[in-house]
Formats: structure tokens, C-alpha cells, sequence
């Protein structure tokens, strides 16, 4: 599968995409949210001019009565800054609602991650709540708070 952009194409994420994708998950400024991941299967590769700069992924709720999806997001941090994750979250949000027919996505970072809170914030994606607690802290092991944001199909910027 490949989404294109604007700027980026998201495609699925293929073996020989995995070293960049270990290297960039190792950096300091993404390991900090995300820790040790184990399986990158069902990972979309985030490319810019065909360059591996990051992954983004999605799980569906296939419920009729629940239908919707969610989606997070990590790139490389010396791609942050430019736009490239706004764009990728749009462009995968458009997918989930044109193609695959959601009407809510949600989206949970860390409640005191404020730069991907700005991105999602351009984007559409609203503040439903604080998660108490959420997740444990890859680098400290304390639980932190997650901010739960959802974006419904007609608020999509």
C-alpha cells in the first residue's frame, strides 16, 4: 500500500526499511516516548524523496457500532520542526476516513508532549481528556498522564 502527500509518501514498511527505522527509534528524542519496540509489522515507513524519515501506524475498530481507528506517529528527529508530522498524520487521517470510511480517529501522546500536541492541534484532532497514569515512561518507569484526542471526518483540516 502507498499514501502520498504533499511532501511524503507513507508505504508499508518492508525489511530493509527496519535499520533505519531501529536507528531512528534509538535516538534519544524518540526513545523517550516510545522505549523498546519489538515488532514493526503493520508499521507504514514515513518516506521523503524515498528516504525512510520515520513510521506511522494505525489500528481500526472494525465494530459497526464503535467504527473508528487510531493512529500514532514517530519520525526521525532530524526531520522534526518542518511539517513532516502534520502532514503524515493528515495524509494517513484522510485515508482512514475517504477510503477505509471512519468517522472518529483518536490519537493519545503523552500529556506533556507538546510539540506532537501542536501538530495534531493543526491537523483537527481536539482534547478529549487526560488519561491518569496512561503509560509508563520509557526512561524513568513512572507512569505519566496521555492526552486523548479524537478527530471526527469533518473536522479534518
Amino acid at each position: 500500500m502507498e499514501i502520498e502527500g504533499p511532501r511524503l509518501v507513507l508505504r508499508d514498511a518492508v525489511p530493509p526499511d527496519e535499520p533505519a527505522l531501529r536507528r531512528i527509534l534509538a535516538a534519544p528524542e524518540v526513545a523517550r516516548w516510545w522505549g523498546e519496540v519489538d515488532d514493526l509489522d503493520g508499521m507504514l515507513a514515513v518516506t521523503l524523496d524515498g528516504q525512510v524519515i520515520g513510521a506511522i501506524q494505525y489500528d481500526e475498530e472494525e465494530d459497526p457500532q464503535y467504527r473508528s481507528a487510531s493512529i500514532d506517529i514517530f519520525l526521525d528527529p532530524a526531520h522534526h520542526g518542518r511539517g513532516y508530522g502534520t502532514e503524515a498524520v493528515r495524509t494517513l487521517a484522510g485515508w482512514l476516513i475517504e477510503v477505509r470510511g471512519h468517522r472518529r480517529l483518536t490519537i493519545d501522546p503523552a500529556a506533556h508532549n507538546t510539540a506532537a500536541i501542536r501538530a495534531y492541534e493543526k491537523v483537527g484532532f481536539k482534547r478529549v481528556g487526560v488519561m491518569r497514569a496512561y503509560e509508563r515512561d520509557p526512561e524513568t518507569g513512572v507512569f505519566h498522564d496521555g492526552l486523548l484526542m479524537d478527530l471526527l471526518a469533518e473536522e479534518l483540516i
